[in-house]
């Protein structure tokens, strides 16, 4: 069973390494005691009654569990509001299509009822996505977890389509006995559909190698209140604006997704990850950029900060291995400043791609370790997440977020939204313990994506206004360095305020418009990525 106020299933469970609550008490403070955790019953206790009459369907759901479990995403402001029992909002019901007609069809319920409708691909948002707006509304969950078959497949294109609630243990179950795979792997890759991969341009761990969603994404359809739009997976055109781009990052404020065409690839025989470690933060972003620049064929080059490192060393258990890798280390002239570096390769040639790539770093001072560090964080890559439980009931409080911008540019960002965390909560005699890691790399540029960790306090309101602090001194810091709000989360609702300094006014009314047009009527008035059109 899915935790419905946490992460991943009740049944897994990661404690915290050896040595963590140490190591936190160093850096932000002795814990206050376990946050806050109501119960299930008491939660389902203050679910209040549906403002929506609904016809007898057994693809609406009002009972309070299927409205709490809907209620909220994964941010930690979602956290808060579901631990402490204090969500002021809920969907009326829940509704799980099975078709376009069925989409269709809650159109044209929410015309007849003036309902909002909320589409639900994974429950993953970590930006409010999937916090019902604030309105007098009635509002319909639109859970598209039924629609998730492979439709078709063509192999002389190498295109599948699937319905675009597919999670990707679905989606690549599928396609493994065929031979192929779609390779997008965020750190929600377990619970994250395709089709909220699509409407918030998310990109996998790896995709340096099999490439962003807007990269593998060929085509679909949207289901939207004006009508279908129909996506043909056509491998060029110059027949004008490409329209999948009006789809990519729409956030369902255009309509629901319901199918997607994805390009796909033969399984891989061999993956590797190897592990290097740099003298410093500056020598290894130089390293790192000359990697993205060569053309390389790797899936993937994830660099830690030396804050990063340090904190990733020290949690890591094995104090044995941990301590001779430090010593090694040292002997080699890396050590305070030392910053790790995770190459891998997925594809043919990788070996070579790995061995090249290396000799990159080692011009900047580079120290390999081999594979016994990249295995590691394989196998714990999907784990991490669950750390957040954990680091819950210790009491402390984890939030992470990300940007991108160009190499010339990255060492100030970096340096400012740490600063920024850093510094939001000096006035309250509150230290907060941040760290980065460059993600993503591109010929141009990088992300950036950056944790950061502080303490519970007795009072949940306090943590959630000590988090929109944060949240907000991180983004304003963002803006005003030339990052973008987003690299790969969308922008929901905590993002759309600062979306404006990107986009700019023109930009703004271009996507009202388009908003407006596909969307006469405001059903879909969701708040997501700018603010609701009303009727």
């Amino acid at each position: 069973m899915r935790r419905w106020n946490g992460w991943g299933e009740e049944e897994i469970h990661v404690p915290l390494p050896t040595g963590a609550a140490e190591f936190l008490n160093q850096r932000v403070g002795p814990a206050l005691g376990p946050g806050l955790t109501v119960s299930l019953e008491d939660s389902l206790s203050r679910v209040p009654e549906p403002r929506l009459r609904l016809p007898s369907d057994s693809r609406l759901d009002t009972t309070p569990e299927a409205r709490l479990r809907h209620a909220r995403g994964q941010s930690l402001s979602d956290w808060i509001e579901l631990r402490s029992g204090t969500v002021t909002s809920f969907p009326d019901a829940v509704a799980y299509p099975e078709t376009s007609d069925d989409v269709r069809a809650l159109y044209a319920l929410a015309r007849a009822t003036g309902a909002v409708l909320l589409p639900y691909g994974g429950g993953t948002s970590v930006v409010g996505h999937l916090t019902p707006p604030e309105t007098d509304r009635p509002v319909l969950s639109v859970d598209l977890s039924r629609l998730s078959a492979l439709t078709r497949f063509d192999e002389a294109s190498r295109l599948a389509t699937f319905g675009a609630g597919v999670a990707g243990p679905a989606l690549e179950a599928q396609l493994a006995p065929l031979g192929y795979m779609l390779g997008h792997y965020p750190q929600s890759f377990e619970y994250a559909t395709l089709g909220g991969w699509v409407v918030t341009r998310s990109s996998g761990q790896q995709s340096l190698g099999f490439g962003r969603i807007e990269d593998l994404f060929a085509g679909g359809t949207l289901e939207s209140p004006a009508g279908a739009l129909y996506l043909p997976p056509l491998p060029a055109s110059a027949a004008g604006p490409d329209l999948r781009h009006l789809v990519l990052g729409s956030e369902g404020r255009m309509g629901i997704l319901s199918s997607v065409t994805v390009r796909v690839v033969p399984r891989y025989e061999k993956e590797t990850f190897v592990a290097v470690f740099l003298p410093s933060f500056e020598e290894a972003l130089s390293a790192l950029s000359s990697i993205a620049q060569s053309g390389l064929p790797l899936s993937m080059a994830r660099l830690s900060n030396p804050t990063e490192t340090v904190t990733n060393l020290a949690l890591a258990g094995h104090p044995r291995l941990i301590g001779n890798v430090e010593r090694y280390l040292r002997f080699r002239s890396v050590s305070e400043g030392k910053c790790l570096l995770l190459l891998g390769s997925s594809r043919a040639g990788g070996t070579r791609a790995l061995r090249d790539a290396l000799g990159l770093a080692k011009d900047q001072g580079g120290v390999s370790l081999g594979t016994s560090l990249g295995k590691a964080w394989k196998k714990g890559r999907f784990r991490a997440p669950y750390l957040r439980n954990s680091l819950w009931d210790a009491g402390y409080a984890v939030d992470t977020l990300e940007t991108a911008t160009t190499w010339d540019n990255v060492p100030r960002l970096h340096d400012a939204i740490e600063k920024a965390l850093r510094e939001a909560l000096v006035p309250e005699g509150e230290r907060v313990h941040v760290f980065t890691h460059v993600s993503h790399v591109y010929s141009s540029g990088s992300s950036l994506y950056t944790t950061y960790v502080y303490r519970l306090a007795a009072d949940p309101a306090v943590t959630l206004a000590r988090w929109r602090k944060l949240k907000g001194a991180a983004s304003a810091a963002i803006v005003a360095h030339g990052g973008t709000i987003s690299h790969q989360h969308g922008v929901g609702k905590d993002h759309a305020p600062y979306l404006a300094a990107e986009k700019g006014p023109l930009g703004m009314s271009t996507l009202a418009n388009a908003i407006s047009h596909f969307d006469p009527e405001g059903l879909l008035a969701t708040g997501n990525l700018m603010p609701p059109k009303e009727p």
